[in-house]
């Protein structure tokens, strides 16, 4: 995956994928390192409301660790970085599923936004999205 754009783009791309590489690992220090204290992430599990604050963040990695331990994927195969001053976007597509999973249906994606904010000299992700495409019907 080449990297381009600004140097603030560079870093947001690199955190993203140290993220990505430390969930795949079951790396909780390192998927927690730089997110702020009041993220809100909305997850493809429930509660349907989301997630907020640094806590209940935390609290929602064992379950997906202990399943992505069984063999499961989580790489990032895309992933678009927008970067002004102060505040950021990113997306990305992933392939998170076990092997078997991937072979039923290798163009599922995990489909990642995110929203940061750089504050005290680095980035922090204030908001995490991720989601399928609804595949049930037609």
């Amino acid at each position: 995956m080449a990297v381009v754009g600004t140097h603030m783009e560079q870093e947001i791309h690199a955190l993203i994928v140290r993220w990505a590489e430390a969930v795949h690992r079951g790396d909780l220090d390192t998927v927690l390192a730089d997110h702020s204290d009041d993220i809100v992430m909305f997850d493809v599990p429930p509660p349907h409301d989301g997630v907020r604050g640094l806590s209940a963040y935390r609290e929602t990695w064992p379950g997906f660790f202990e399943w992505q331990a069984s063999g499961a994927r989580f790489e990032v195969v895309e992933l678009e970085v927008t970067a002004g001053e102060d505040v950021a976007f990113a997306w990305a597509l992933l392939r998170c599923n076990t092997e078997e999973g991937l072979a039923r249906d290798p163009a599922q994606r995990l489909r990642l936004t995110l929203g940061l904010v750089r504050a005290e000299n680095r980035w922090l992700v204030t908001h995490e999205h991720h989601s399928f495409a609804d595949t049930s019907s037609p």
